[in-house]
C-alpha cells in the first residue's frame, strides 16, 4: 500500500519479497534485477525519471544497435519512447528528449514499458478451454472454430447477437479497421473503454460547442494564469502532465485549485484544496458561478457574442446560494467565494477534469457545468484557457475519433442513412450490400433497420446476455462476446458479469495478456484466448489527449505466436468471406494489411473532425523532427515542418496537400483558420425559439464573412460566388455526391473545405456555444443525487430520473434510489488510479518492476470511521456493497479521505470475494500481483445520456475480516 515515509523508511511493514521469491528460482535477486535492466529502487524513488533504462549486460551477439521511436502505451500524454534494438532484441530505452510532450521524462510506468516486449507473463499462443482447462491450439484451429460458432449464431439469432468489444489500445489504424469490420459483419454492437471513462465528456462537450475533445493541450497550460482541476489526479494518472501544470504554477504564479473528495498527490501541490462530497459536482460549480454572477465577474461581451442560453443558467444558479451549496457539497461558502475570486482575477484560466467528473449517473451534467463555467469567465478559445480533458489510455482519444463506439461511424458521423452512404462511398462499397449485412427487426408491427440503431454500450453488455429477450430492443440476446484489448475488472457489477460470461455460447479474448476474462468465470468450454501483440510490435498512428497524432515505429517483431490486431481482423474477414470487399483499397502483405494504406483510407473519409490532413508521410516527418517544435506553442520553427503544429492536432483541414498546420487551440479566433484559428461550430441550427444561434458580430482573423454563418455547403459557395474557386475535379466529385446539397462533411474531394478556408472561414460555420442543450434530459445541468445515496434528506429535492429503456436495454433510476440502503451501508465508496498501475492492471501487474512497488489491494478509510468500525491499519477487512457482493482487502487508515468516505484503486483483479483465482490462469501467464477488484462491490448506475457507469459514489460497509 502507499505509505507515508519517515526518514526515507516506509512506515509499517513493506512486502518486499515478491521478486525475491520469483528470482530465487533461477538466480539471486541482484542478478535478476540487473539482467532485467533497471533497479526497482530507482523507479520507486523517482515518480518521474529521465534516466536511461538498459540491460546491464549487452547482447552477446554483437551487431548494430538501432534506435526506434515509439510512444508509451499507457496514458494519453503521448510520451516518446526511444528503444534501442540489437539483433531484434530490445536492449535499452530512453525517454524522448526531443519530444515536446514528455521533454525527456518518464513516469514509473513509462520507464518500464520495455518489459512488455519481453513479457514472460504474456499470452504466448492461442488457447481454448477444454473440460475447464486451457489447452494450446493453432491459429487456424482458433479462427475456424470461433468463426464456425459465430456464423451459426448469426444464422440462428442474427448478427447483433455477436458483440465486438474493441480497445483504446488499438492504434488509429486498428481502431478504424475494427469499426469497419463490425460494419461488414453487420452490427453496431461494438464499443470500447471510452464508454466507461469519458463518454459523458464527449457528449457533454460536443453538445456545448461542437467537438467533444480537449480544447487546448498539456503544453498550452504553460500559458494559464489559473488552473482549476476537478475530479482528476494527474500526479498518479498522468504523471508527466504534471510537468506542464507545475511550469505554469511556478513561472506564472498560477494558482492551482484542486477539487476532490480525496486529498490526492495532486492536491498536495495545490494552492487551494476543496474537499467536497462525491457526486455533487454540479452543485459545486453552480456555487462558484453564484459568486461570479453575484459580483458581475462574468465576461459579458464574450457571453453576448459567443454564448447562447446563459440567462437560463443564471436562473438555475440563483438557487445555489452558499448555504445550499454547503448543505449539498460540504464545501464552505467562504472557500468557494475565494476560489471564484481567484478564477476571476487570474484569466485566462484552464479547467481540467478526468473520470472523477465523468463516471456518474448525471456525468453529462457535470461535464457541461464545467464548460459553462469557462464560458461565463470568457476563458474559451484562448491560449491558457479552455477545457483540458485528460484522457486515460494511450489511444482512447483516437479510438473514440475512429468510431469504436456503438452510436457512430468513424469521425462522429453517427448512424443515419446519410452517414452510411458517406462511408460506403469512401469504401467504394455497394450500399445495398452493406444494408443486407444488418438485421431488419420487426417489432410491434414496425420494421426497424438495426443499421441505424445504437448498439448496446459496453457498460451494459452483461444485460444484453442476462436480460429477458422481450425486454431488449434488438432481435435476440447477446450470445457471443469478443473482448479485444479490454479489462473486464474495469467494469461494475462483476458478479453479474461472471454469470453473463458463463451464459454465453462463446467467449473470445484477444489480448497480449489473458486478463481477468480468463479466470472470472467457471466455464468448462466455449472460451478462447488469442494472443495479440503490444503496440511496440507494430507501427501506426496514435492520438494523444490534445488531438495530436504521432507515428509509432515497430520496435521488435511479434513475440511468441502473437499477431498484430489488423492481421487478426483480416483472418476473421477471410473466414467470413468479405476480405476482398473490406480491403479493396488496402494492400495486404502476407496476411497483414499495410498500415499506411489504412491511414490513407480514413484520411479520405473523416472530414467532420479534420482527420484528413494527417498523412503517414506528414506524421513521420513530425516524429523525425521533434526538436524543431516549440515546447509551448507546439509550432515548428523552420525546417521541413515549418509552421505546423506538432502532430497536426485535429482538425487538420482538407487534404494532406493543403498542408493545414493543425489546430492547437480550438475556437481561437485570434488566428486565421488557415493557420489553426477556429470559431464555435454551427452544429445546432441557426435559430432557436426566435433567438439567433450564430455568433454575433465576431469572427476569426481575416474571415471574409464578418459575422456568424452556418456550415458550408455547395449551395452556400454558389450563393457567395465562391464556387468558381473549385477545380473541375472537385466540382465533379461534389456533383457525384449530392450536387448543391453536398456539405463540408460529405465532399470527398475536400474542395468545399479548401475554398472556405481560402476565404478564411471555418468549414463548420461560426456559431455560439450553447449553455443549454435542449436535446438532453436536463437542458440546464442539474444536481441529482446518486442512485445509492446516504443523504436521504436530499433525495426529495434532487431526485434522479425515471426508469427508461435506451441504448437497447432497460435502465433503472428511481426504482433503485427510492430504497434506503444507508443504514446498512453508511460509507460512500469511490475509486481511482495509482501511479504504479494502469487500467485493469493486467499488463502493469505483470511487469515485475511495477509489481514490486504495489503488492496489495487496499481501501483507504478515515481514522474516525476506522476507530468507529474497529478497523486497524494494515489489517484485512471485508468491504460489502448493497447489491450483495463483498471483497477482502487491506485497510489503510488515512486522512486522505474525509469522514464517511472510502477509496479503492481499480487496477486489481484475480481474486473474487476472498478467493484467489491464480490457478485458473494459463500456466505461466498469471500476473505477479493479484487482488480483489473494487468493481465487484461497485453498483448499478448509468448516465442518462451515454450509459456511463457510476463508480465514484456508491455505498458500502466495512468490517474487520
Amino acid at each position: 500500500m502507499l505509505r507515508k515515509k519517515t526518514n526515507g523508511v516506509a512506515k509499517g511493514p513493506r512486502a518486499g519479497s515478491l521478486l525475491s521469491s520469483l528470482a530465487a528460482k533461477t538466480m539471486d535477486r541482484r542478478g535478476f534485477l540487473a539482467a532485467s535492466g533497471v533497479t526497482v529502487g530507482g523507479l520507486a524513488a523517482l515518480s518521474l525519471t529521465s534516466g536511461r533504462v538498459e540491460a546491464a549486460t549487452p547482447s552477446t551477439g554483437g551487431g548494430e544497435v538501432v534506435r526506434k521511436k515509439s510512444v508509451c502505451t499507457h496514458c494519453s500524454v503521448g510520451c516518446t519512447v526511444m528503444a534501442e534494438v540489437q539483433n531484434g532484441t530490445w536492449i535499452g530505452q530512453e525517454p524522448g528528449w526531443d519530444s515536446p510532450f514528455n521533454l525527456g521524462a518518464h513516469c514509473a510506468k513509462g520507464a518500464s514499458v520495455r518489459e512488455h516486449a519481453h513479457g514472460e507473463r504474456r499470452l504466448k499462443y492461442p488457447m481454448k478451454m477444454v473440460g475447464g482447462q486451457w489447452q494450446k491450439i493453432s491459429w487456424d484451429e482458433a479462427i475456424n472454430e470461433i468463426g464456425d460458432k459465430m456464423l451459426q449464431i448469426r444464422e440462428e439469432s442474427g448478427p447483433d447477437s455477436v458483440y465486438w468489444l474493441g480497445s483504446a489500445k488499438f492504434s488509429n489504424e486498428g481502431s478504424y479497421l475494427f469499426r469497419k469490420f463490425a460494419a461488414y459483419w453487420g452490427t453496431n454492437n461494438v464499443d470500447h473503454q471510452a464508454r466507461i471513462c469519458h463518454s459523458t465528456t464527449v457528449a457533454g462537450v460536443a453538445n456545448t460547442w461542437g467537438y467533444g475533445a480537449m480544447t487546448n493541450s498539456y503544453n498550452d497550460i504553460h500559458n494559464s494564469q489559473a488552473i482549476f482541476l476537478i475530479g482528476g489526479n494527474p500526479a498518479e494518472a498522468h504523471p508527466v502532465s504534471l510537468l506542464h501544470l507545475l511550469k505554469a504554477k511556478e513561472e506564472n504564479n498560477a494558482p492551482l485549485i484542486v477539487c476532490d473528495p480525496r486529498f490526492t498527490r495532486t492536491a498536495a501541490h495545490a494552492d487551494e484544496y476543496v474537499r467536497f462530497r462525491p457526486g455533487s459536482d454540479v452543485a459545486l460549480v453552480w456555487g462558484l458561478l453564484w459568486h461570479i454572477f453575484e459580483n458581475s465577474w462574468e465576461d459579458k461581451e464574450f457571453i453576448r457574442t459567443r454564448v447562447y442560453g446563459m440567462d437560463d443558467i443564471r436562473q438555475e444558479v440563483k438557487k445555489w446560494n452558499p448555504e445550499e451549496v454547503e448543505r449539498v457539497t460540504g464545501a464552505p461558502g467562504a472557500q468557494l467565494e475565494r476560489v471564484a475570486r481567484t478564477l476571476a482575477n487570474n484569466r485566462p484560466g484552464t479547467v481540467i477534469w478526468c473520470m472523477g467528473g465523468t463516471q456518474h449517473t448525471n456525468g453529462n451534467n457535470n461535464t457541461r457545468a464545467y464548460c459553462v463555467l469557462q464560458l461565463a469567465l470568457g476563458n474559451m478559445g484562448t491560449p491558457g484557457g479552455g477545457t483540458n480533458i485528460f484522457r486515460g489510455h494511450d489511444n482512447v482519444q483516437g479510438a473514440t475519433d475512429l468510431g469504436v463506439l456503438a452510436d457512430t461511424l468513424p469521425g462522429y458521423y453517427g448512424l443515419a442513412a446519410g452517414s452510411w452512404a458517406h462511408w460506403a462511398r469512401v469504401w467504394e462499397e455497394d450500399l445495398d450490400w452493406l444494408k443486407g449485412r444488418f438485421a431488419v427487426w420487426d417489432k410491434d408491427g414496425k420494421s426497424r433497420a438495426m443499421m441505424n440503431e445504437k448498439g448496446i454500450p459496453v457498460s451494459r453488455w452483461i444485460d444484453g446476455v442476462l436480460e429477458a429477450k422481450e425486454n431488449l430492443e434488438q432481435p435476440d440476446n447477446t450470445r457471443a462476446m469478443v473482448l479485444w484489448g479490454h479489462a473486464p475488472n474495469s467494469q461494475t457489477r462483476m458478479l453479474e458479469m461472471k454469470e453473463a460470461m458463463e451464459k454465453l455460447d462463446l467467449l473470445v479474448v484477444v489480448d497480449p495478456f489473458p486478463t481477468v476474462s480468463a479466470v472470472l468465470h467457471d466455464r468448462k468450454d466455449g472460451a478462447y484466448l488469442l494472443p495479440a501483440t503490444t503496440q511496440f510490435e507494430t507501427s501506426g498512428s496514435v492520438t494523444a489527449s490534445n488531438r495530436s497524432l504521432q507515428w509509432r515505429e515497430k520496435v521488435v517483431e511479434p513475440l511468441f505466436e502473437s499477431k498484430v490486431d489488423h492481421e487478426i481482423m483480416k483472418l476473421f474477414a477471410d473466414k467470413f468471406g468479405f476480405t476482398d470487399r473490406m480491403f479493396r483499397n488496402i494492400a495486404i502483405e502476407g496476411d497483414e494489411p499495410v498500415v499506411e494504406d489504412i491511414t490513407r483510407e480514413f484520411n479520405r473519409g473523416m472530414w467532420t473532425i479534420g482527420y484528413t490532413g494527417q498523412s503517414p508521410e506528414r506524421l513521420k516527418k513530425h516524429m523525425a523532427n521533434q526538436h524543431h517544435f516549440d515546447k509551448t506553442t507546439l509550432r515548428a520553427v523552420g525546417g521541413p515542418c515549418d509552421g505546423d503544429t506538432y502532430g497536426l492536432p485535429w482538425p487538420s483541414w482538407g487534404t494532406p496537400e493543403m498542408n493545414h498546420p493543425g489546430t492547437h487551440v480550438l475556437y481561437d479566433m485570434s488566428l486565421p483558420v488557415s493557420k489553426g484559428g477556429l470559431t464555435f461550430r454551427a452544429r445546432f441550427g441557426v435559430e432557436r425559439n426566435g433567438e439567433n444561434l450564430l455568433a454575433d458580430g465576431v469572427y476569426s482573423k481575416n474571415s471574409e464573412i464578418k459575422d456568424g454563418y452556418p456550415e458550408f455547403t455547395m449551395q452556400m459557395l454558389m450563393d457567395l460566388g465562391w464556387d468558381g474557386d473549385l477545380t473541375a475535379e472537385e466540382r465533379a466529385s461534389i456533383d457525384a455526391v449530392a450536387g448543391p446539397e453536398t456539405n463540408w462533411k460529405t465532399d470527398l474531394s475536400g474542395g468545399i473545405q479548401r475554398v472556405a478556408i481560402k476565404h478564411e472561414c471555418a468549414p463548420f460555420g461560426n456559431a455560439k456555444a450553447r449553455a443549454i442543450v435542449w436535446n438532453f434530459p436536463d437542458p440546464v445541468p442539474l444536481h441529482r443525487e446518486p442512485l445509492y445515496t446516504n443523504r436521504r434528506d436530499l433525495v426529495e429535492d434532487y431526485p434522479t430520473y425515471e426508469d427508461k429503456t435506451f441504448w437497447r436495454v432497460p435502465t433503472l433510476y428511481e426504482s433503485i434510489q427510492k430504497k434506503d440502503f444507508s443504514k446498512d451501508f453508511p460509507i460512500i465508496l469511490t475509486s481511482g488510479r495509482l501511479v504504479e498501475y494502469e487500467g485493469g492492471g493486467d499488463e502493469t501487474r505483470s511487469n515485475p518492476w511495477l509489481a514490486e512497488l504495489q503488492q496489495d489491494m487496499f481501501i483507504e478509510v478515515n481514522p474516525r470511521d476506522a476507530n468507529n468500525m474497529n478497523i486497524r491499519d494494515g489489517k484485512d477487512v471485508w468491504v460489502s456493497g448493497p447489491e450483495g457482493a463483498r471483497i477482502k482487502v487491506k485497510a489503510m487508515v488515512t486522512e486522505r479521505v474525509g469522514e464517511g468516505v472510502a477509496f479503492m484503486p481499480f487496477h486489481f483483479g484475480g481474486h473474487l470475494e476472498g478467493k484467489d483465482l491464480r490457478d485458473k490462469y494459463p500456466k505461466g501467464s498469471d500476473p505477479y500481483v493479484l487482488g480483489e477488484s473494487t468493481n465487484t462491490v461497485q453498483t448499478y448506475g448509468y448516465d442518462s445520456v451515454t450509459q456511463m457507469q457510476e463508480t465514484k459514489c456508491t455505498l458500502c460497509s466495512i468490517m474487520p475480516a
